[in-house]
């Protein structure tokens, strides 16, 4: 119930997103095409980063996140980096809108509601988990990454079955710039209008 409701806000906030995107443009495009094509790139890599941290992510825990506590690869450097490279990727997303203020939105946003579902889930581990999720929690960052605590094993078993559902997920970042793409050639085809510009 509780995953369901935080997909749902998600899913809200994502579509007032779109619905955003589809009746603005960005001001960088006329005013300063350097400018837009750095926010553009710099969308890209992002989304690329959030994109395989999420499929690191996805292989370490797919099958295992209701069986034991996976405090190995990605789960070694911070508690919580599957929310982690989707911050990264929402920014890249924002950005690949060529503007500054979605970004921002959507930092804003993240930052609002995130911390809530952190500390809930947290809750749940330690109910769980008891001692030893303590013990990562003293050790191991709440979100930030931690790189010299990294440690990986010589061998895991990953669930194919699991792990291809997935993948799906961690390819929504670079479909969604697609889909920006999509709404930007509509809009040189004079199929949607522009009723503002962000810069």
């Amino acid at each position: 119930m509780y995953r369901r409701t935080r997909l749902n806000i998600t899913r809200i906030f994502v579509g007032l997103l779109v619905m955003l995107m589809l009746v603005s443009s960005s001001r960088w495009e006329a005013k300063s095409p350097m400018i837009s094509a750095i926010l553009f790139l710099a969308g890209c890599f992002l989304a690329g980063i959030a994109s395989l941290g999420r499929l690191w992510c996805a292989l370490y825990i797919a099958g295992y996140k209701t069986k034991r506590l996976v405090v190995n690869g990605p789960y070694s450097i911070c508690r919580n980096p599957l929310y982690f490279f989707s911050l990264i990727g929402g920014i890249g997303v924002g950005l690949a809108t060529e503007t500054f203020t979605i970004p921002i939105l959507i930092l804003a946003a993240f930052a609002w509601y995130y911390p809530y579902v952190i500390r809930h889930e947290e809750e749940k581990l330690r109910m769980h988990y008891d001692e030893e999720f303590e013990t990562y929690f003293r050790t191991v960052p709440r979100f930030w990454p931690k790189w010299s605590l990294l440690t990986e094993p010589e061998e895991y078993t990953v669930i194919p079955k699991t792990f291809r559902k997935h993948i799906f997920s961690a390819l929504w970042f670079i479909w969604l710039i697609g889909i920006l793409e999509l709404i930007e050639q509509f809009r040189e085809m004079n199929i949607l209008s522009t009723s503002f510009s962000l810069y």
